[in-house]
């Protein structure tokens, strides 16, 4: 299972096209609504989570997506279960990705010290000890990250061929039209 954090003020580009991607792929994945079920977007676009923070498991999961947007980092960051979440899959060696400004979240936590990494562009200084990349999505190791909300599908085709492989992934991008 991957669950994808939602909270108010987040990227719905970043959120809903890996979303999309992944459900495409094969991949079980269920967005978790962090301030409430219902949950209003950057662009003020309102999405109902598939789960209430609440009905989360970790013991179920194989992969967190963090999305951007302001003030959505914000709000993922100050949630104790997003940190325990976070906390979790890093301990476990789990798959963890985080796009545009969310990449300041595991950047605090001192998860990107010697990984390349990438954010939204003036973040940089979040992610501590990072070695900043200069493509739109960059794995390195159990951590996915991408540059903003341009960047969502071929963060989302990451995700996909880390989960299920470059074939599964070029298979999602073609049916999609996607030439990245």
């Amino acid at each position: 299972m991957v669950y994808i954090f939602l909270a108010d003020g987040f990227e719905e580009t970043e959120a809903l096209l890996p979303l999309d991607i992944l459900r495409r792929g094969g991949v079980e994945v269920k967005t978790v609504g962090v301030t409430g079920k219902t949950v209003t977007g950057a662009h003020n676009i309102s999405v109902i989570a598939d789960l209430a923070a609440e009905e989360t498991d970790k013991n179920s999961i194989e992969a967190i997506i963090l999305p951007g947007g302001m003030p959505g980092t914000l709000n993922l960051e100050k949630s104790s279960l997003v940190q325990d979440f976070i906390d979790y899959a890093a301990r476990e060696n789990l798959l963890i990705c985080a796009i545009c400004a969310a990449p300041s979240i595991l950047g605090h936590k001192g998860l990107t010290k010697g990984k390349t990494a990438v954010c939204y562009p003036g973040m940089e200084a979040h992610l501590e000890g990072a070695i900043i990349g200069n493509t739109l999505s960059v794995t390195d190791g159990n951590l996915i990250t991408g540059k903003g909300p341009g960047a969502a599908a071929p963060f989302g085709f990451a995700i996909l061929e880390k989960l299920k492989g470059k074939e599964t992934s070029l298979k999602v991008q073609n049916e999609m039209c996607f030439k990245g």
